[in-house]
């Protein structure tokens, strides 16, 4: 019996179908799942802030602090780091000053 021999038997089966039955949908299975970044806070109020993609200093300050106006508080403790207030990018490090 030679590799296509058995290819050929199988051709001769009429009831020969390939076996789908567990099969489940969803994602592939060699696929790397996606990567996730979620913001880090160590120590809650005071301490280091990863920025992730969306933040702002105002939704950072409104996460910390609860108030998204003490954004200037993150802004002046972060100055040699930031240009400006607006200039913030993901996986940037910044302090964050207890209120």
């Amino acid at each position: 019996m030679g590799i296509f021999d058995r290819f050929k038997d199988n051709q001769d089966k009429k009831d020969a179908r390939p076996d789908f039955s567990n099969v489940q949908s969803g994602g592939s299975s060699t696929a790397a799942p996606p990567v996730t970044t979620k913001p880090v806070a160590v120590g809650g109020t005071g301490g280091t802030y990863i920025v992730v993609k969306g933040d702002s200093l105002s939704k950072i300050a409104k996460r910390e602090y609860g108030d998204a106006n003490k954004w200037r508080t993150i802004y002046e403790a972060n100055r040699h780091l930031i240009k400006g207030p607006d200039l913030i990018y993901p996986g940037q490090s910044l302090r964050i000053p207890q209120a």
